[in-house]
């Protein structure tokens, strides 16, 4: 079909995720010409988006509200004014029918244990500290050597390869020496039973903090708004618009992009700036001029982790209060389940119900992605009544949600193929910029990811690049002990690992 006019404007961003719609605000606020292209006809949000199912609304996973960066809370109240709630953490371990605390409490947990099972794992750590591997090579045996095999098997294995789809023995050491860093079982006994002072001015520790902000109605309501303030500040967020092709034009300076319009119709803008949130191996067949072969190679390399939540209206038993339980029980495929009225009473609309939201991890085309609703319907409904949070008779109905792309996938070399597409990139799309979670393939929580969006903004209105957003800190959580390294490197998650070749 023949492509409408072109639609003129300064900057152009794929995706209304966090990442591109707080670039959008910061470049409107400023003056600039924006237009948002998303694809999803309803949501605005990404996976920050609220989901309403007959009046009930859930996350796409739970998005806690709470930031180290001043900026980002800051904008945070700009946007959504009085529309937060200020809600109690509370996370735990569900194993053998017991919640365990989280972050790890050594005296809760050997407690919880029972007296025999503690006994077991306090010699099963004991064997591993007098005969330790020398030679750790996985994160199996670097957890084994801090833990014991008990502890492992019951507090590491079971959740991490649910979620990341690899053995403890395809993963690095490396990983879980820097996830897990300076931890033992010693040390986690002597914080649990002495009480420790808190430094007056101290920094506030993420993964610890005893309550955080939560929009009233869900984090979409935060997506929503920032739409409507781009509107009124004279940008454009249009819904149901999948960029098909981007071409760079050198002469002029200016991209055109093509989106395929929920109709069926096309149309075609041009812009002096493009901002991008879409998965990378996305991307890169879009673009024109064409890359070279190496780029190609390395985005089709990436890999990427997807998700789907199985939400079921219950009766309110009042049966746990977490915002979520991580659930490590190897005979149930679900890794985590929130409990949506404790992140906030407005998301269900009847106080004698609640919905739970099962969050299982898979990828796209598996037996588990491929499943119809009514049969991942079922099965939620049977590992609920199977954990024992909850009576078949009490659950009355349910959806699902799939998300594609949720988590990058980290393999040993991904950090190898992001670097041989940005730098392949740079040379051939001067104003061509990369943010958010997917459109950088990196693991960031919600505000890192509006970080980059913000920085980006803020070098359009300079003219010049005058920040490097692919160095917003990402800070990777120690839920131990909650330590946050000042400067790492990359994001801390697992490697593969590969047999070494004669």
């Amino acid at each position: 079909m023949q492509a409408v006019d072109a639609v003129s404007t300064s900057t152009i961003c794929i995706g209304a995720g966090p990442a591109c719609l707080t670039a959008a605000y910061t470049l409107s606020k400023a003056g600039a010409d924006v237009t948002v292209l998303e694809q999803d006809p309803v949501y605005v949000g990404g996976i920050s988006r609220t989901v309403n199912y007959k009046g009930f609304l859930f996350d796409i996973g739970g998005h806690r509200f709470f930031s180290k960066s001043d900026r980002i809370d800051k904008l945070w109240d700009e946007l959504l004014g009085n529309e937060f709630l200020q809600r109690p953490r509370k996370s735990r371990i569900y194993y053998r029918r017991r919640l365990f605390d989280y972050p790890l409490k050594a005296s809760n947990a050997l407690k919880q244990l029972g007296v025999f099972e503690a006994v077991l794992c306090v010699l099963s750590y004991g064997k591993a500290r007098l005969i330790p591997n020398k030679s750790p090579r996985n994160f199996e045996e670097w957890v084994v050597n801090q833990f014991g095999r008990r502890l492992f098997s019951i507090f590491f294995r079971t959740y991490t390869e649910k979620v990341w789809g690899m053995k403890c023995t395809e993963i690095s050491a490396d990983w879980a020496a820097q996830r897990i860093k300076g931890l033992s079982l010693g040390k986690a006994i002597w914080y649990a039973l002495v009480p420790q002072k808190k430094k007056p001015g101290g920094p506030v520790i993420k993964t610890l903090i005893d309550t955080f902000k939560y929009p009233r109605r869900g984090p979409g309501m935060m997506w929503d708004a920032a739409a409507a303030k781009i509107k009124v500040n004279g940008g454009e967020v249009l819904m149901g618009h999948s960029v098909t092709g981007a071409a760079w034009d050198e002469a002029s300076q200016m991209w055109t992009v093509m989106a395929k319009v929920q109709d069926g119709s096309q149309k075609r803008f041009t812009a002096r700036h493009l901002i991008s949130s879409a998965a990378i191996r996305d991307l890169i067949p879009a673009l024109v001029p064409k890359v070279g072969p190496d780029v190609v190679a390395a985005a089709n390399a990436l890999r990427y982790r997807d998700f789907m939540v199985v939400a079921l209206v219950v009766k309110d038993r009042n049966v746990f209060d977490d915002n979520w339980i991580y659930i490590h029980d190897p005979d149930v495929k679900v890794g985590r389940i929130q409990n949506f009225k404790s992140w906030s009473p407005e998301l269900v609309p009847d106080p004698a119900l609640n919905c739970y939201g099962l969050e299982y991890f898979c990828f796209d085309g598996d037996d588990l992605w491929n499943s119809s609703d009514e049969a991942l319907i079922a099965l939620g409904r049977d590992e609920l009544v199977k954990l024992k949070l909850a009576n078949a008779e009490d659950i009355v109905d349910g959806a699902v949600v799939r998300q594609h792309k949720a988590y990058p996938v980290y393999d040993d070399m991904y950090q190898t193929h992001v670097d041989t597409i940005t730098r392949g990139l740079e040379k051939l799309f001067p104003t061509l910029h990369l943010i958010g979670r997917n459109g950088m393939h990196k693991y960031n929580n919600q505000d890192h990811a509006m970080m980059t969006g913000l920085l980006v903004a803020e070098n359009i209105v300079a003219g010049q690049k005058v920040y490097d957003p692919w160095h917003v800190n990402q800070d990777a959580e120690y839920h131990e002990e909650g330590y946050h390294p000042k400067d790492e490197g990359g994001r801390l998650v697992p490697r593969k690992v590969y047999a070494e070749k004669d």
